[in-house]
């Protein structure tokens, strides 16, 4: 089993920023990559970011290219996902999650969920 865990969330201006983290624990050795998910009021759950457990491979959504930044520390088990330049349509649920697969950028790839944590961005 794997236990995750996310901090960060919170209240912030247009153009603000916010670092999330998401804590890893258990069976994290089975891990192919992390994820980043969001979900607002109403839509479905999206892909945000995600990052290889291990080497550098990364994967974008285009909406959020060139102002989120995912990355990782393995000692800590933990994964980070910088967001700058926050936009009022960036406010969301967001989710980290983990897969044992090789399908980084689909929610249904993904076998393990932390509980969330609310972003908002007010404009």
């Amino acid at each position: 089993q794997v236990q995750l865990v996310e901090s960060g969330g919170g209240l912030v201006q247009a153009g603000g920023s916010l670092r999330l983290s998401c804590a890893a624990s258990g069976r994290t050795f089975s891990a192919y990559s992390m994820g980043w998910f969001r979900q607002a009021p109403g839509q479905e759950r999206e892909f945000v970011a995600a990052i290889r457990w291990s080497g550098s491979s990364t994967y974008y959504a285009d909406s959020v290219k060139g102002r989120f930044t995912v990355s990782r520390d393995n000692a800590m088990n933990t994964v980070y996902l910088q967001m700058n330049s926050l936009k009022p349509e960036d406010t969301a649920v967001y989710y980290c999650a983990l897969n044992t697969r090789p399908i980084p950028t689909t929610a249904a790839g993904y076998d393990y969920w932390g509980q969330g944590t609310q972003v908002t961005v007010s404009s």
